[in-house]
């Protein structure tokens, strides 16, 4: 059985699902879980969690004979990795750092660079596939106020799933918790 089969397996056994599998030179088997997507359901690998899957595939991995030094279980991470339209449909409204396979920005006839691949803006579904929704203005620098600038018009990039070389999530750091969709941030009033 290969290596990503059989810790695929053991890894969905115990209910949680394989989201990236590497192994390095130094002999470092790096797995990384997540609970499976439920629509309106937001569940966090814990501590608790590796440490279950961690001993489970010791025992996986003994028995397929698999060489390794070490063996490392993680979660996704604040920055994790989209992988499948799956993901894409889990985590649309998000910001997702987006490289293309091929540049297209020209195709988006909104004065992007022809050879732009990278971008970085808010993930969403539309007619034809997935639509990236992003502002070139440059961020705003914390405790320094700015002269009043005309607001830079949002851009939007179509795309499909096959387009897409790499996808993860922007890390968003929120020191006062993480807070589901639709939330409304502290200081505004839902009407």
């Amino acid at each position: 059985m290969a290596l990503h089969d059989a810790v695929g397996q053991a890894v969905r056994g115990l209910g949680y699902e394989l989201v990236d599998l590497d192994r390095t030179g130094g002999g470092l088997l790096r797995v990384t879980i997540d609970w499976p997507w439920v629509s309106g359901q937001e569940r966090f690998i814990t501590a608790e969690d590796c440490e279950r899957v961690t001993r489970q595939l010791q025992f996986v991995l003994e028995v397929e004979g698999v060489d390794y030094a070490r063996l490392e279980v993680s979660s996704p991470g604040l920055d994790r990795p989209l992988r499948d339209e799956r993901d894409f449909e889990r985590f649309a409204g998000e910001s997702v750092d987006l490289v293309l396979r091929a540049p297209i920005g020209a195709a988006a006839e909104s004065g992007v660079s022809a050879l732009r691949k990278k971008f970085r803006g808010r993930l969403e579904r539309s007619e034809s596939g997935w639509r990236l929704i992003w502002s070139d203005a440059p961020p705003a620098q914390a405790g320094r106020p700015g002269r009043k600038k005309a607001p830079v018009p949002e851009l939007a990039l179509d795309f499909v799933f096959g387009d897409v070389a790499q996808a993860k999530l922007v890390p968003v750091v929120d020191f006062k918790g993480r807070k589901p969709k639709g939330a409304p941030v502290s200081g505004q009033v839902e009407s």
